[in-house]
């Protein structure tokens, strides 16, 4: 019977097999993916907190579901629950840990965006005007599925000794599933190229602006941390002898350092800008002046610079960003040069100012209170970095596109010479 089909409406098993696999139940294969993105990252702190238990004290004091505990209280505190330790309130995010969420959160929605991706009207359909709640609906189930995971593991892993947040936790977990998980499931699905392609160019060149500059940016501050650390690791080393640490005291304290690395990170950059940061109350560090006062034994800590006067150069430091926002605008621009001055100036100082954003909200979760009296104050000054991130990277965005407007305009001409 199938041969008497018309030849248009015969489809191969290619066809068939893709249609089938990207039309699976949206709402069981969304509730799904966002417990799997809780549980992958979950899992490894459970993982973490059980080898830490072996490596301290093999075992010889606490339960296996103490260790358990820990590691979840681990994983909560990546999405900002906060916890008591000794009645000490801790309420610093290892953003570590968070990043390795929101990755999770991106990877596992690409994957639910693609299964779904054949719900919904086609790509001409949408682009007629035809809505579209595809997306929408699976952000939704998908966010559930991962908040309600989240709510289970911190009502399985609280105590009244160390109370961790739960409204936190939802907090944190609706911008992880926002923030990572949507933009995964609309890429996965396809659905952010049809979108993307109904913007106007200076808006999709200003979102790859602050990409470039966010991107540089981070990449100089680790850069710069990482050079002090390497500088003073002789200190770093005096602490690990002075705190009698054996091999697998050397080891957990590694993966705890490793989970707080990008607050480090945001320390450097807030401290490149200008404002700096504190390390407990009544201290500030800044490229102009140092005040510390007694510090942690804690061995990242050697990345700090000397307490006093500062050097002459380090002034100089506060150009850094002017010029990285410059850089990151000309890069943006390079596959897409512009031959009008307003466009390249608008493209590059509206990315310069999304990124001095991005960057601000990034100083502003990376700090909190480490411990008690000066340490409840820990971390950079998050409003006077947004403000000082908006103007040098909005400056040097301007300049960047300005120069590189420049260029294809000069590109433009050489080439209408040659022509003639």
């Amino acid at each position: 019977m199938t041969s008497l089909l018309p030849s248009s409406t015969k489809r191969s098993s290619a066809d068939v097999e893709r249609d089938l696999a990207t039309r699976r139940p949206l709402t069981v294969l969304a509730v799904l993916g966002g417990a799997a993105a809780a549980a992958s990252t979950l899992v490894v702190c459970l993982a973490v907190g059980v080898v830490g238990w072996f490596l301290t004290d093999a075992g010889a004091h606490g339960s296996p579901s103490g260790a358990l505990r820990v590691g979840a209280l681990g994983w909560l505190m990546g999405h900002g629950s906060g916890v008591r330790i000794d009645g000490v309130a801790i309420t610093a995010v290892p953003l570590g840990i968070t990043l390795l969420a929101a990755w999770a959160v991106w990877r596992v929605g690409q994957r639910v965006g693609d299964s779904v991706s054949g719900h919904g009207p086609g790509a001409d359909a949408i682009a007629d005007g035809e809505r579209d709640w595809t997306v929408p609906v699976a952000l939704a189930l998908f966010t559930a599925g991962y908040v309600v995971t989240a709510i289970v593991t911190t009502t399985l892993a609280a105590t009244p000794a160390t109370d961790p947040s739960a409204p936190r936790v939802v907090i944190w977990s609706l911008l992880l599933c926002l923030g990572a998980g949507g933009p995964g499931i609309a890429i996965g699905s396809g659905r952010a190229a049809i979108w993307a392609a109904g913007l106007p160019p200076v808006v999709r060149a200003a979102g790859l602006g602050c990409r470039r500059i966010l991107q540089l940016w981070l990449g100089v501050a680790a850069v710069v941390f990482a050079v002090a650390f390497v500088v003073d690791f002789g200190t770093a080393a005096n602490v690990m002898s002075q705190l009698h640490t054996d091999a697998g005291d050397v080891a957990l304290l590694g993966l705890l350092s490793i989970s707080v690395v990008p607050n480090a990170v945001a320390w450097s950059g807030a401290y490149l800008l200008g404002p700096g940061f504190t390390v407990g109350a009544g201290t500030l560090v800044t490229p102009n002046a140092v005040a510390l006062g007694p510090l942690p034994m804690f061995p990242m800590l050697a990345a700090l610079p000397d307490d006093g006067a500062t050097p002459g150069w380090t002034t100089w430091l506060v150009a850094v960003p002017v010029l990285v926002g410059g850089l990151g605008a000309a890069w943006a621009q390079r596959r897409q040069p512009t031959t009008r001055w307003e466009e390249g100036a608008l493209r590059g100082c509206a990315g310069g100012v999304l990124a001095g954003i991005g960057f601000g909200l990034l100083a502003a979760v990376a700090g909190g209170a480490v411990g008690p009296g000066r340490m409840r104050d820990v971390g950079p000054l998050a409003f006077d970095a947004l403000v000082h991130a908006i103007t040098a990277f909005g400056i040097g965005g301007l300049l960047g596109g300005l120069a590189m407007t420049f260029w294809a305009r000069r590109t433009a001409r050489r080439a209408d010479l040659r022509s003639a």
